[in-house]
């Protein structure tokens, strides 16, 4: 056996490889979650979005009782805890993505790549 005839055999052997692992991943896939991972996921984002409201509300509430101002900081910061909350569900779901340090997006008509 050549040389050739060896490295098309071990690249024979690989294809079917990794077409046997392609075929159990895609099998995977195709069951989708369960019921139970969906509640989960629900109660998960269910969760990030309420406790963020509420911790806004009690520093809102905390700061208006040292500084003497009675509902405008606990309203200020329940608005921001409301956003914080719904930033925090669309990172979790996927639908927006995190900011990364140190990147950031090209600016329009930048014809740099």
């Amino acid at each position: 056996m050549t040389e050739d005839d060896d490295l098309i055999a071990r690249r024979k052997s690989l294809e079917a490889k990794l077409a046997k692992r392609e075929a159990v991943e895609a099998a995977k896939a195709n069951r989708g979650p369960s019921a139970a991972a969906g509640y989960a996921i629900a109660f998960r984002l269910s969760t990030e979005f309420i406790s963020a409201i509420a911790v806004g509300a009690v520093l809102g509430y905390g700061l208006d009782w040292v500084l003497g101002t009675s509902p405008l900081l606990m309203i200020v910061f329940f608005l921001l805890g409301f956003v914080a909350g719904v930033l925090n569900v669309l990172r979790s779901a996927g639908l927006i993505q995190s900011p990364q340090v140190g990147k950031r997006p090209p600016e329009r008509g930048d014809d740099n790549p």
